[in-house]
């Protein structure tokens, strides 16, 4: 452990006068700054040392993702691949486990695909899928249109539950989160637009006060 201290001190006396008088000053030590150096040892990422086993085939589609020059991937003998640092630095202990999760979601994308469900709550909304459009009704003026990308599957249930599926995960949470966007579920009557597993907690409305 590495430490160093510094300190600063006034004179201790000095003089101040004018024509009229002469004063003198007594000072005492003002300030006094302590600085310790500890140096702290980051674990390492269990994510990141986590295999992945990769599928003979992606039905669904094909991603690519671009690795920082801190971290690589190694194709093992056993078919598996593996995230690994190049370096020991604090950004590829950072890099380490984020991107061996963003590789396990592009191989479970390509092979499984990822699904992420939405609803509508409120008097008179309403969604309809036509061609590559999504139509939302959500108590506006007009109707809501949002193009649907060429990768993703929007389904509509019962005209107010929408299932968007795809193999790109961040391309589906970037779908969703600009549907809800548009209507977010407001916590005082709780409608809107949000996640199928979103918890919103209701707020109590003001007391009026009786004359």
């Amino acid at each position: 452990m590495a430490s160093s201290f510094l300190s600063c001190f006034l004179p201790m006396s000095g003089f101040l006068g004018d024509r009229r008088r002469l004063l003198k000053v007594s000072t005492t030590p003002f300030a006094q700054v302590g600085v310790s150096a500890k140096t702290t040892k980051r674990k390492e990422s269990r994510i990141g040392k986590q295999p992945i086993a990769v599928p003979s085939n992606g039905p669904l589609g094909e991603l690519a993702l671009t690795y920082p020059p801190e971290v690589e991937l190694i194709e093992e003998d056993s078919g598996f691949l593996r995230v690994t640092k190049t370096v020991e630095t604090r950004r590829a202990k950072e890099m380490h486990g984020l991107f061996r999760t963003l590789t396990d979601n592009m191989v479970v994308g390509v092979s499984k695909g990822f699904e992420k469900t939405l609803e509508l709550k409120g008097v008179g909304y309403r969604a309809m899928v036509q061609g590559k459009e999504l139509v939302l009704n959500l108590g506006f003026s007009h109707p809501v249109k949002i193009e649907i990308p060429d990768s993703l599957k929007v389904k509509v249930d019962k005209k107010i539950i929408l299932f968007v599926s795809g193999y790109d995960k961040c391309e589906i949470g970037q779908f969703a989160a600009t549907v809800r966007k548009w209507r977010p579920a407001e916590p005082y009557k709780r409608i809107g637009v949000c996640y199928s597993d979103e918890i919103v907690h209701r707020k109590k409305g003001k007391d009026r006060k009786q004359k």
